[in-house]
């Protein structure tokens, strides 16, 4: 069989998504949270913390009621993971290092992040001296992260540590109280590691085969905006990765198939869970609507008389589909569900199952509902919750 031949269904393509995302199938609770991130390639991170920060709410997902300082010491431990920009500031994994030099090549090349500094090298120069001297600072520690305004007035310390991260010369491996910590990536990343000898086509060429083999299966658009990668750059490498063409019934447009993803059998047990909006499954919202049929936005930073599900909507992952949402909020011991909506009666076991687990897992216990959008609905799950 040729690859032109191989066709797939759209069901046959959203299992594969499920399955190469770690939510098809019995965990892996051996490779536990560094295997989760090896296997997505990206978490991505996030200030809002609702039952938890999304970088915890990613392996939890995959993993079940796995501990969350067990998730903070996996991710944090300073031998597994740096944090960088991919689809957005994420956790990666430490092997990847040398495979983002493409992105620190092409900071140094613009000469400035949007923020100027008075005294550059002035500026640079202190900051790479601190971390020599005293080792591992947080941007407070070095000096002050903020020049005492609004949030992104940061101060000249601030400016120039970043641009230091950006560039590759400093690192963060560990975050104190959801604080970078910033250290010489001459110390902190493992010398095998410490180089930046990938050109940029066999950086692209990895990250490209990467997103594919984290998404099972994609379209062009898809494996460039996983890593945040420019069209050109995906197609520029394309034909010379692994990744398999394909048509995918009902997609319209060309797709490839990472290998694994075809010779697997995409069964399982299916994962009922929430899943943060910044989840990987579905942090793209238009490959969401094409192998869901679900359409999800993050409304944090829409005017609340304008939200329509809520302020950190988690959709309801049961039967490797998407049948709910919830904007879940704590008060005290209790998980409350301010808003709820359901695909159907169908749906409200698997979110009563969810939002019990989710509750164990934050230390609740109990859970209430405030509003759901349909009242039939709204009387079936407080039975079930009850």
């Amino acid at each position: 069989m040729t690859h032109a031949q191989v066709t797939l269904t759209a069901d046959e393509a959203r299992r594969m998504a499920l399955r190469a995302q770690g939510l098809l199938g019995a965990p892996d609770r051996a490779a536990g949270v560094p295997g989760v991130l090896r296997g997505l390639g990206a978490v991505q991170l996030d200030t809002i913390s609702v039952l938890a920060r999304s970088h915890e709410l990613v392996p939890y997902a995959r993993l079940g009621a796995v501990g969350r300082t067990a998730v903070e010491s996996a991710y944090w431990s300073g031998d597994t993971s740096f944090e960088y920009w991919s689809h957005a500031a994420c956790v990666l994994p430490i092997e990847e290092w040398p495979h983002f030099a493409f992105r620190r090549r092409a900071r140094r090349s613009s000469g400035r992040r949007w923020h100027d500094l008075a005294d550059r090298d002035r500026s640079l120069a202190a900051v790479r001296d601190r971390l020599a001297a005293d080792g591992p600072l947080t941007a407070s520690e070095l000096g002050g992260a903020k020049n005492g305004g609004v949030w992104w007035d940061w101060s000249e310390t601030k400016i120039a540590v970043e641009w230091l991260l950006d560039t590759g010369e400093v690192v963060c491996t560990r975050r104190r109280g959801w604080k970078r910590v910033y250290d010489l990536a001459e110390r902190a990343v493992p010398a095998d590691l410490f180089h930046d000898d990938e050109d940029d086509s066999s950086c692209l060429r990895r990250l490209v085969e990467q997103a594919g083999s984290a998404m099972g299966v994609a379209t062009r658009a898809d494996l460039a905006d996983y890593h945040r990668l420019k069209a050109g750059q995906v197609e520029s490498v394309l034909p010379d990765t692994a990744l398999v063409p394909v048509e995918v019934v009902g997609w319209g447009k060309p797709a490839w198939a990472a290998p694994e993803a075809l010779a697997e059998q995409a069964r399982g047990r299916h994962r009922t869970t929430l899943l943060s909006p910044f989840d990987s499954l579905v942090w793209d919202r238009p490959r969401t609507e094409r192998l869901f049929g679900f359409t999800h936005r993050l409304e944090a930073y829409v005017p609340r008389p304008k939200r329509i599900h809520g302020y950190f909507a988690m959709p309801l992952l049961a039967g490797g589909r998407l049948v709910g949402r919830v904007d879940p909020a704590r008060e005290g011991s209790t998980l409350v569900a301010r808003q709820v909506s359901l695909a159907g009666p169908d749906a409200v076991a698997a979110m009563a199952k969810a939002l019990h687990e989710a509750a164990d897992w934050v230390g609740c216990d109990q859970v209430r509902v405030e509003r759901c959008d349909d009242p039939q609905l709204a009387a079936m799950l407080g039975k079930a919750l009850a």
